[in-house]
Parts: C-alpha cells; sequence; structure tokens
C-alpha cells in the first residue's frame, strides 16, 4: 500500500512548496509542466533523473503510481529511469528493496516520488507537486521510509473512515485521467528543461 493523507502545506504562495491543480483544469498539463521543469531546472544539477511511481495495482485508489509509470513506460525518455508500473508495481512489500537497489546505482538520481492520497472532499482530482520527501502508507500506519527529493501526489478520494474500502472504491476513470495527466506534463517539462539546457550549452 503505497498512499498517504493530504495534509497540505506549510509554506503557503511558494511555488516550490504549494502548488496543486485539479485534472480538470484544461491547462493542467502545461501549468504542471512549467512548474516541474522548474523545479528539475533548480535541483538536478546535472543528475540523472528517477521517476518512482509507488503503489499497487491491486486497489483502484493506490493504482495512481503504477498507472503513471506504465503511461511514462509508453514513451522513453533518454537519460530518465521510471520504476513502478502495472507489471511491477513499487509497493509496501519492496519499497524498502527498491531504494536499497537504487543506493546501488553508480550516480546518485534525482527522486521524484509519486503516490495517490486521500484528503478533503473539495481536492478530490487535484495534484499536488512540492520539494522533499512523502511518507509512503502513512494514512494506513505503515512504517514505510520517507522518499524522493521531489514529490508529486494525487488526491484520488476523501479520507479520514474506511480507508481501504475507500481505495478500493475509486473510480478507475478518475485515477486513469490523473495518471494521464500527470505523465503527459512530466514528459513535457523533461523535455522543456532538456531542451533549456541545451540551449545554455550552446549560448555558453
Amino acid at each position: 500500500m503505497g498512499f498517504f493523507f493530504s495534509r497540505g502545506f506549510q509554506k503557503k504562495g511558494d511555488w516550490r512548496h504549494n502548488f496543486r491543480i485539479c485534472c480538470e483544469d484544461p491547462l493542467a498539463v502545461p501549468k504542471l509542466a512549467a512548474v516541474l521543469c522548474r523545479h528539475f531546472q533548480e535541483l538536478s544539477l546535472g543528475k540523472p533523473l528517477l521517476i518512482l511511481c509507488i503503489g499497487t495495482d491491486r486497489s483502484t485508489g493506490d493504482s495512481l503510481g503504477p498507472l503513471t509509470g506504465t503511461c511514462l513506460g509508453k514513451t522513453i525518455l533518454p537519460g530518465i529511469t521510471v520504476l513502478g508500473t502495472l507489471e511491477a508495481p513499487v509497493h509496501a512489500a519492496n519499497l524498502k528493496a527498491t531504494l536499497r537497489e537504487i543506493q546501488g546505482y553508480p550516480e546518485p538520481p534525482l527522486i521524484v516520488a509519486l503516490d495517490a492520497c486521500l484528503g478533503r472532499l473539495e481536492n478530490v482530482g487535484t495534484i499536488a507537486v512540492s520539494r522533499g520527501s512523502l511518507r509512503p502508507g502513512a494514512g494506513v500506519n505503515k512504517d514505510l521510509p520517507p522518499v524522493g527529493d521531489l514529490n508529486i501526489t494525487g488526491t484520488v478520494n476523501v479520507g479520514g473512515f474506511m480507508e481501504y474500502f475507500v481505495l478500493q472504491n475509486t473510480r478507475l476513470g478518475l485515477v486513469h485521467k490523473m495518471a494521464v495527466t500527470i505523465s503527459t506534463a512530466l514528459r513535457r517539462g523533461i523535455l522543456q528543461m532538456q531542451a533549456a539546457a541545451g540551449k545554455g550549452k550552446e549560448e555558453g
């Protein structure tokens, strides 16, 4: 189980810690891509990029991560590693082993951690981006390590009561739309970052 509760952000008004947008917004993809590009430019510093999509395909609400990973996997992005797909999900049972594997990489990557969360009714369908790590499984009392230099979360349903039941009865259509929005924005943000880096080298 990968999801956690959405508890809001501490630094109000700071785009680095307080960006959120509804997946129904017609400009969700370009706005999200622009924010992600800015994060990548400030955080990457030449590091390889790893997108860690946390969740399981056995729960509709918790499938946001692997659905997004699968969408990303359909288009190969040079130099980008994606872990967590419908065929090979990263969840509570194998997260620690996955992190040990990442620690063995020859060059430490910039980790973008992606997970589903439960929150307030008015935030359902909202995608949030923030600096720092997230704690997978906190909403169901799972003792899992924090992960990520940058995190992306999607509020898939309402939290606070019978969380496992709520996750099982989350609309797949909403989760799929959020996954497509996030994966498209990630791809666009990465390409924008790479294009800007290439232009900078030419000018230098």
